[in-house]
């Protein structure tokens, strides 16, 4: 840090009064196996101060003056020498406690300094290496995002995840964390990507090579209750990355879309060539982001890919991570959350909206993607994002299934018997959406293979019945 180094032309002035400085945005980082809090603002006025306080005693020494006549005089010391008597002024010992002051001082300074991140040696993070890809994952400590995290890691990828926590867990980053503690595998920023100043600092600080773009919020109910959210934490916030990448020579990016783009279409199942006509702001928002992306696209040999995927459910089969979104959130998230809730006696029953559409069964028909399947082809997207391409693909199963079938579902994998009660529509949503994904099959080789639905739900159940309290909070972690 620039502010804990004295330079030749500071002023004495300026050492001893530190000057007031803008208010910096504090950072949570893995540098190593422990999680450190970086405040700079705190860092700062630690510098400012030892140096401070090293430059006064310099001071106090240079301003004595030993041959300063004294107003009393000095005690004289008498002994005898060969029958003579000798007087010695006692010069030396208020002079030696000086100097092991200033030498205290002195060793302080330089134990604060070192424990400093910035006179540390330069981070892994910040070089290129070979061998060795750096991935960013922005919303990493989300529900997909880490998941997509843990298996990066697990590849060999060097990660920085990038989340400011609205919807994220720093719970699930302390997993990932204790999991791959080595030097130079994981580190986690928070940082908002509405801060533009803090993202491009960011990408300056960081030597990057490809971007997984998962953060964003992502409900279609509340979008259609706070669209102008919407448009900010989706459409403008892409932006911001992609300038950022632009700007740093960052040329792959990986982006996370959904199939709320194509609306509800006429036909099924849906393609990648399907016209995307989105009917609420989480639809109309993740378009506008692609479109934004494929025009920077026409004058970049930039790297994209973007996957549309449908709906998302399960955990990690080892238990590891799982989904624990926050509880003033219920009401918007997934279906499979609200289940457990019901399960777990959280909330009095599910909530299922719409039973006039025009199904089968009345409700709603999603396309349920586990999301061990769904980071799949995050991975299979990364490895083989080519310069100067736009790899546009639909993650789904390719079979569409009603809410009431999943709910049947839900009630076989906990074992519980949920009350259902059945509600109005939710404004913005659709009767029938389901993949065709041959295209991904045809040309990354992906497929899904977690597609017994009943399956799915008992691994995440596994998670929910034993993380209570998701993932805790944050002074339980830390």
């Amino acid at each position: 840090m620039a502010d804990g180094t004295i330079t030749g032309d500071s002023s004495i002035s300026s050492l001893l009064i530190p000057k007031p400085r803008q208010k910096e945005k504090t950072t949570i980082q893995k540098l190593g196996p422990r999680t450190q809090f970086v405040c700079p603002t705190l860092s700062s006025f630690f510098h400012r101060f030892w140096n401070a306080a090293f430059v006064r005693g310099i001071l106090l020494l240079q301003m004595q003056n030993f041959n300063k006549p004294r107003t009393q005089p000095r005690p004289n010391r008498s002994y005898a020498l060969g029958g003579m008597d000798h007087t010695e002024p006692n010069k030396k010992k208020g002079f030696v406690r000086k100097i092991i002051f200033a030498s205290f001082l002195i060793a302080l300074c330089i134990f604060m300094l070192k424990q400093s991140p910035s006179f540390r040696s330069p981070s892994p993070f910040s070089r290129h290496e070979t061998g060795i890809t750096h991935v960013l994952v922005t919303g990493g400590a989300g529900y997909i995002g880490s998941h997509a995290t843990l298996r990066l890691l697990k590849d060999s990828y060097r990660v920085t995840i990038v989340d400011n926590l609205s919807r994220g867990n720093i719970g699930a980053v302390k997993v990932l964390q204790d999991l791959f503690p080595q030097p130079g595998r994981l580190q986690f920023i928070y940082a908002d990507l509405g801060d533009a100043k803090a993202v491009n600092k960011i990408f300056s600080e960081n030597a990057f090579d490809a971007v997984i773009h998962f953060a964003a919020v992502a409900y279609v109910g509340e979008s259609t209750l706070d669209p102008l959210k919407y448009y900010h934490n989706i459409t403008s916030n892409t932006l911001v990355v992609l300038e950022a990448m632009s700007v740093h020579n960052v040329n792959t990016l990986i982006y996370s879309s959904t199939c709320a783009t194509y609306g509800e279409p006429e036909k099924m199942p849906i393609t990648e060539e399907t016209p995307q006509n989105p009917i609420n702001p989480y639809g109309k928002a993740k378009k506008m982001s692609e479109d934004i992306i494929q025009d920077f696209h026409q004058n970049s040999d930039m790297a994209v890919m973007i996957l549309r995927y449908f709906n998302v459910i399960g955990s990690d089969p080892d238990g590891r991570l799982g989904e624990a979104p926050r509880p003033e959130l219920r009401e918007h998230g997934r279906i499979s959350g609200a289940c457990f809730d019901a399960a777990r006696g959280i909330t009095n029953g599910l909530k299922v909206r719409g039973t006039d559409y025009k199904t089968p069964d009345g409700t709603c028909i999603r396309d349920y993607i586990d999301v061990t399947d769904l980071v799949d082809a995050h991975v299979k997207a990364l490895e083989n994002a080519k310069p100067g391409h736009v790899g546009i693909y639909n993650v789904g199963t390719g079979k569409g299934r009603s809410v009431k079938e999943f709910v049947e579902a839900c009630k076989k994998a906990t074992g519980a018997s949920i009350k259902v009660d059945y509600l109005p529509r939710r404004p913005g949503d659709y009767a029938e959406v389901y993949s065709d994904p041959s295209k991904i099959l045809r040309e990354l080789n992906w497929s899904a293979r977690h597609t017994d639905l009943e399956k799915s739900l008992e691994v995440a159940w596994k998670w929910q019945k034993s993380h209570h309290n998701g993932y805790g909070s944050i002074k339980t972690i830390f």
